[in-house]
């Protein structure tokens, strides 16, 4: 599974991220899970909002552009809610609630995402 790492901060973001690119895909997203384990992440692909329904537990999303550079970060986003990523957004990166913050990810960094070993 790729790995997502913060090129500018030299942090850790994600070592087991699931790629969403299909419209089925992007739209189930994490839906109906019971939770997101530490590490774990899903870059969905395109994605210029993200929508919390039926979501059991919260995220933090991580906006990015076509060239993986931080847009914006939405942390805690709960249940219910709809977050917008705004002016060049392209893609969303959803991760367990804390990890942008631990992570050290803010708008501006650029986020390498590693090609997948399958």
């Amino acid at each position: 599974m790729p790995e997502v790492v913060n090129e500018t901060k030299g942090t850790s973001v994600a070592t087991n991220v699931r790629i969403a690119t299909s419209i089925w895909s992007r739209f189930w997203g994490l839906m109906l899970r019971g939770s997101l384990a530490d590490g774990e992440g899903l870059l969905i692909n395109p994605c210029s909002s993200v929508h919390m329904f039926f979501m059991r537990f919260p995220l933090d999303i991580v906006y990015l552009t076509k060239e993986t550079s931080v847009v914006k970060v939405v942390p805690h986003l709960r249940a219910w809610r709809i977050s917008l990523g705004g002016r060049g957004a392209h893609s969303a990166l959803e991760l367990p609630a804390g990890t942008a913050a631990l992570a050290a990810v803010e708008p501006g960094d650029k986020l390498v995402i590693s090609a997948s070993d399958d």
